[in-house]
């Protein structure tokens, strides 16, 4: 009997979720939209895609969650996008209702599920699923270090002129413009970055990393990232699916390390059927201690506000 996965939104992110994990036989997929017609219409058009890909998994669409009961993982994509100008934090209150209702219907039909969280602002989003889900710390995880650790890898392969497969780079904190890209810990096939690259041009690409999707969203104009966004939420889906056992960089709820307390935060985890089974600490230097705290500050104060919400 097949996995099965809901992907919760329709939209560019959660559509092309649905395409990848259909394209890598992963599981079936439910993809549920409040807008009439358009997950049905997508998952339809999903679904005539596998004569051609060479895939047999079921793709439908939903306005309601009945269809998406009995779901191994919950990926929520739901929510609006950024656009020009606008923060991750200016999205909170917005996206912080599309996320509640999402998680009571979620949990409602799929109450042993894996909720993998995508919208924005992430952090904050996670901290919602896991209040209104009661699920375990281990089974509400948040996408954000796969995508900002790509991006990071992405710059500094092109900077380097070397495969993308090579390079390992690592990012902690929020997802948002107080991430810590840990430049001490990336390598090119275990040679040191700071070997490879001088100081200012670090800067540059840290910097750059950190304004990834900005960048896009300033290009779109009208929208933000989807391709790879939804690529990395999907390497974290067939890790768990798979039992994988990856370890990647994603938000997880901290209860100590690293010096936080009850809060999501971007750190190294083990991903593996239970989730989010093992948090790594890595002993920091204090700079980057320093850099990581302020990321948590700036996740606490939106959790702040939400909390007044509750």
């Amino acid at each position: 009997m097949r996995k099965k996965v809901t992907v919760v939104g329709a939209g560019n992110v959660g559509a092309n979720c649905a395409l990848r994990i259909a394209g890598k036989e992963l599981a079936d997929v439910v993809l549920v939209d409040v807008v009439e017609g358009v997950p049905q219409g997508k998952g339809l058009d999903l679904l005539q895609s596998g004569p051609v890909e060479g895939y047999d998994v079921m793709v439908t669409g939903a306005n309601d969650y009945e269809p998406t009961a009995n779901s191994d993982i919950v990926v929520i994509t739901a929510g609006f996008p950024r656009k020009p100008g606008m923060s991750r934090d200016d999205l909170l209150m917005a996206n912080f209702e599309i996320v509640k209702n999402a998680t009571e219907q979620a949990v409602k039909y799929s109450p042993d599920s894996i909720l993998v969280l995508v919208t924005n602002p992430l952090d904050a989003m996670c901290q919602t699923a896991y209040w209104v889900s009661k699920f375990a710390k281990h089974r509400v995880v948040g996408m954000a270090g796969v995508l900002d650790t790509a991006r990071f890898r992405t710059f500094i392969a092109r900077e380097l002129d070397v495969s993308v497969e090579n390079v390992t780079a690592m990012v902690l904190g929020g997802h948002g413009d107080t991430m810590v890209p840990l430049v001490r810990l990336s390598s090119v096939s275990g040679i040191p970055l700071t070997e490879l690259l001088d100081q200012a041009t670090l800067d540059r690409l840290v910097d750059r990393a950190r304004n990834g999707g900005a960048e896009i969203v300033k290009h779109l104009k009208t929208g933000s990232a989807y391709y790879a966004p939804s690529a990395a939420a999907v390497e974290m889906v067939e890790s768990i699916l798979k039992d994988k056992k990856k370890v990647l960089p994603c938000a997880a709820y901290l209860e100590g390390e690293y010096g936080i307390n009850g809060l999501y935060v971007g750190v190294p985890v083990k991903l593996g059927a239970r989730g989010v089974e093992k948090i790594y600490e890595v002993k920091l230097t204090d700079d980057e201690s320093a850099a990581l705290k302020k990321s948590a500050a700036a996740v606490e104060e939106l959790v702040a506000v939400m909390k007044s919400k509750m």
